[in-house]
């Protein structure tokens, strides 16, 4: 079990690492800060997007859950703010972080686990 839980960490860092690489303004100092940056994530992922999601529910239903990527883009954006290697320079580049972030850990998810 603990097993499984290192394996999905180390291959959410491996996705946020790729995702600092192909988008602009989305940086990280090195592999050590994206598993750093990773634990964040996903904690600020399990507490504050369901809050988020909630608050945010009426326009992401006109927008039919295209509003989910802001709000990920915020959640990134939030723990760019507390982690001092991990920068996102503005909204395009945090929802654009996003969206990459989405498409490159689920393939690697797919074809690793």
């Amino acid at each position: 079990m603990l097993v499984a839980y290192l394996i999905h960490w180390l291959v959410s860092s491996v996705a946020l690492f790729l995702t600092a690489y192909l988008v602009p303004g989305f940086r990280l100092r090195g592999f050590g800060s994206a598993m750093v940056a990773a634990i964040v994530v996903g904690l600020a992922n399990t507490f504050v997007r369901p809050f988020l999601l909630f608050l945010t529910f009426p326009i992401n239903l006109l927008t039919l859950g295209l509003f989910t990527f802001v709000v990920n883009g915020a959640i990134l954006k939030m723990c760019a703010a507390i982690l001092r290697d991990f920068e996102i320079e503005g909204w395009f580049s945090a929802i654009l972080g996003a969206v990459i972030l989405t498409i490159v850990s689920s393939l690697l998810h797919f074809f690793l686990l």
